[in-house]
């Protein structure tokens, strides 16, 4: 996993849909797992998203914690 990644998850924002201007840490489970299902965007986008989708899958979003607080 790359540190730089889970940086990431909690500054970058989404930039479309239903969801648009929330952080990707805080995209709910289910938005993430229709993706899981459908097929993540291609890109940097669909790498974050499948990240946060395995970390919020496996419950291990407080490890995002720490790094919020230094956002």
């Amino acid at each position: 996993m790359n540190p730089e990644a889970l940086k990431l998850l909690v500054t970058r924002r989404m930039p479309y849909g239903k969801y648009k201007d929330r952080l990707i840490a805080d995209l709910p489970g289910h938005y993430l797992n229709w993706f899981a299902r459908e097929g993540f965007p291609k890109g940097e986008l669909g790498q974050l998203l499948a990240l946060m989708q395995e970390i919020d899958h496996n419950g291990l979003k407080p490890l995002l914690d720490p790094l919020r607080k230094n956002a």
